[in-house]
């Protein structure tokens, strides 16, 4: 395993988790993976995929009839405006039955880039059932799980405060690590979430509704 490719490893430790008995609703990841014969893969095996695409011209998909790359949708189809959480949505089918052994319905959903508002990013979903915003909401997940881990690396001494080749220590300096974010995430949470201070926040709630249905009525 150490000496295959990373998309080739993808599959063999979904198949790993799978023969002892672990599933998921959605295997999630971001551009490195998401190719057309990984996603195909990964559905045959009864998973759906919920990942970002590449930008690539190389890449195609079959859009009303006919084979295009990501940005060709994109600049093909009319734009949602307003205030819209998603710029476009749009099903495809993912995969060529002569090289991938299957083709498999998708949706493909733009959304702006929050880094650079002139861009835009691409998710594709093989859950035909969920719409736009839950998509990006369980994606949203894959990348709160990214910065927890950058986090981690970067300011927590994650891998770099312990050296060793005791498991039990490794374990051990990764529960702290782990620890310390749990508490920074708490007190995060304190200082921004109005939640958080019980009483006072559902008796506002409740004086707020109070007045926005007085004022509806009149």
């Amino acid at each position: 395993m150490a000496q295959s490719k990373g998309t080739d490893v993808v599959i063999q430790l979904l198949d790993q988790a799978l023969k002892v008995g672990l599933t998921a609703k959605y295997v999630m990841f971001d551009t490195w993976f998401s190719n057309p014969h990984q996603i195909v893969q990964i559905s045959q095996r009864g998973l759906n995929v919920i990942a970002m695409l590449k930008k690539s011209s190389k890449i195609t998909y079959e859009f009303e009839g006919k084979r295009m790359n990501v940005k060709q949708i994109f600049n093909a189809c009319k734009k949602r405006r307003g205030r819209s959480r998603y710029l476009l949505s749009v099903p495809v089918k993912v995969g060529d039955p002569a090289k991938d052994g299957a083709q498999i319905d998708a949706r493909i959903v733009c959304v702006r880039n929050r880094s650079n508002r002139k861009d835009w990013i691409a998710l594709i979903c093989t859950d035909m059932t969920i719409d736009e915003n839950e998509i990006i909401r369980i994606y949203g997940k894959r990348w709160d799980i990214e910065v927890f881990f950058k986090t981690c690396k970067s300011f927590l001494k994650f891998g770099t405060e312990y050296h060793g080749l005791s498991y039990d220590a490794l374990t051990a300096h990764t529960a702290f690590v782990f620890l310390r974010y749990m508490f920074m995430s708490v007190e995060k949470r304190d200082d921004e979430d109005d939640r958080t201070i019980g009483e006072l926040f559902s008796t506002l709630s409740q004086v707020l509704s109070t007045i926005l249905g007085n004022f509806i009525l009149k």
